[in-house]
């Protein structure tokens, strides 16, 4: 990759955030991951270390700091409740862009807002990985695929991210984006976690509160102008594997800070908004609200 390509600098030292930077490290791009203390002291140490079955396994020595280099094109993958900090570090720093791969639809407002005058876009990712006991990332799932908006075409982590393995796919706006993936998060996150189960069984358990909780999803997705089917969403979410989990629902069984109000809550504003009635929204985010 040529000299005068910038920093690419991925906030967030999470399993997701980790799985990326190992990944554009790989196809020669000039990398940073950003985080706290902790994790940075880690990774300059040890390095990221990933096994995959898809990516394969292996050690990658990338740059790990607390602050965001000026001028670096910007992937951020940390969780909602860290978007506040998260937003700090970037505007300080003066980012060439910034592409955000966040759950959930109601952060690219604040994403726009805080860092006026800067090239943002909201694209998104599926992926299932963790974080081990050793301090490595585990890549579970057989895909990464990875969509964004037409606007982000010509920054410099999405022309690197389309040199890796990953599935890119790039093209609509950014709320066409965000929900054709927060269509089947959404419910795959609400349903593993209101059984703990894996997504086979959550979506079997009660098919008659599947089938309403996909209905209400379907309606305030329509709110925002795109449009689905219920029948399309089922077919969807039965076609990932029946043993996957997911974040909010592991976040949840232990009592961890979770994406509860940026999945469920948001969906919630979202239908009291445009006044959609969503009686089986609103069940499953009450009982998952007390368990929290």
């Amino acid at each position: 990759m040529p000299d005068t390509e910038p920093v690419i600098a991925v906030v967030g030292p999470g399993a997701v955030g980790g799985l990326l930077a190992w990944l554009l490290q790989r196809a020669g791009a000039d990398v940073v991951i950003v985080g706290r203390a902790a994790s940075v002291e880690a990774i300059n140490s040890q390095g990221l270390r990933v096994t995959s079955g898809l990516f394969g396994e292996g050690t990658e020595f990338v740059s790990a700091r607390e602050t965001v280099p000026d001028g670096a094109s910007v992937v951020l993958a940390v969780k909602t409740f860290g978007l506040d900090d998260s937003l700090k570090l970037i505007a300080r720093s003066t980012p060439l862009d910034v592409l955000s791969l966040m759950n959930g639809i109601g952060h690219r407002e604040v994403l726009g807002a805080g860092l006026e005058g800067i090239p943002v876009a909201a694209g998104s990712i599926a992926v299932e990985s963790i974080r081990t006991e050793d301090r490595g990332i585990e890549h579970k799932s057989p895909f990464l695929r990875l969509a964004v908006p037409s606007s982000a075409a010509e920054f410099t982590s999405v022309r690197t991210l389309a040199k890796t393995p990953a599935e890119l796919t790039v093209g609509g706006t950014d709320a066409e984006v965000l929900w054709r993936k927060f269509r089947f998060l959404a419910p795959m996150a609400l349903l593993t976690s209101y059984w703990q189960t894996g997504l086979g069984e959550a979506l079997d358990r009660d098919p008659a509160l599947t089938q309403a909780l996909l209905a209400d999803v379907v309606a305030c997705e329509a709110t925002d102008g795109v449009h689905d089917t219920v029948e399309s969403l089922a077919t969807t979410l039965a076609a990932f594997p029946a043993t996957m989990r997911t974040s909010l629902q592991a976040d949840l069984a232990v009592g961890n800070p979770s994406e509860l109000d940026s999945i469920g809550g948001v969906l919630l504003r979202q239908a009291e908004r445009h006044d959609v009635a969503v009686p089986a929204l609103e069940k499953v985010v009450a009982k998952l609200s007390e368990s929290g």
